[in-house]
């Protein structure tokens, strides 16, 4: 039976990254917040959020993300009840996809809030990717075009990396891409043996 390994670590640590690498070696990937943002667009869900947040937060009709997150990370309450609408949406659309790859002996399942979101305990394993502060929050702001705040804001809202690690069978320290690559490469032969995969 296809086990399913949780890929983890807070915002800017270089989940994706190593998402990417695992997908270079053959593995299924599911990136959550990637597959979040296409069923954010779908009738239900917009739907569910407009019930939930009132019409100010769409310009045209058209749901304004930055504006939604303004509000949820700004109020943990607010969050929670966007999760609450999101998460059962993914965790559908996840199952879908696990039956198309029912045949591999593992697929990741890369999402930012795994432990917050509960999807955790869909895992067989779990990796928690960590970086240094400064070097997350200079990733986020170099690829969202945001401000420290911001970042900072956002990362107060994940659990931090010693809750995370705890609960984590595996953890890449991503600071130098070579290093990482190794690390990926001795977790797939552990799996494999777990799996007792040739």
């Amino acid at each position: 039976m296809t086990k399913i390994i949780g890929l983890t670590g807070g915002i800017g640590s270089g989940k994706t990254t190593i998402a990417n690498e695992f997908l270079s070696l053959g593995i299924p990937v599911y990136i959550a917040d990637d597959e979040a943002r296409k069923l954010m667009q779908s009738t239900e869900v917009i739907d569910a959020i407009r019930t939930v947040f009132g019409n100010t937060i769409f310009e045209n009709n058209i749901l304004n993300r930055e504006k939604l997150a303004e509000i949820v990370f700004s109020d943990p309450e607010k969050l929670a009840k966007l999760n609450a609408i999101v998460h059962p949406a993914v965790k559908k659309h996840f199952d879908e996809w696990l039956l198309n790859h029912k045949d591999a002996p593992f697929v990741i399942y890369e999402a930012a809030i795994l432990f917050e979101s509960g999807g955790y305990k869909n895992c067989d394993f779990i990796i928690s990717v960590v970086s240094p502060l400064e070097t997350r929050i200079q990733r986020v702001i170099d690829r969202d075009k945001t401000t420290r705040e911001q970042v900072l804001k956002r990362i107060n809202m994940q659990w931090d990396d010693e809750k995370r690690i705890a609960k984590s069978d595996f953890v890449i320290n991503n600071v130098n891409i070579d290093e990482t690559k190794s690390e990926i490469v001795k977790i797939l032969k552990i799996l494999k043996i777990k799996q007792n995969v040739s």
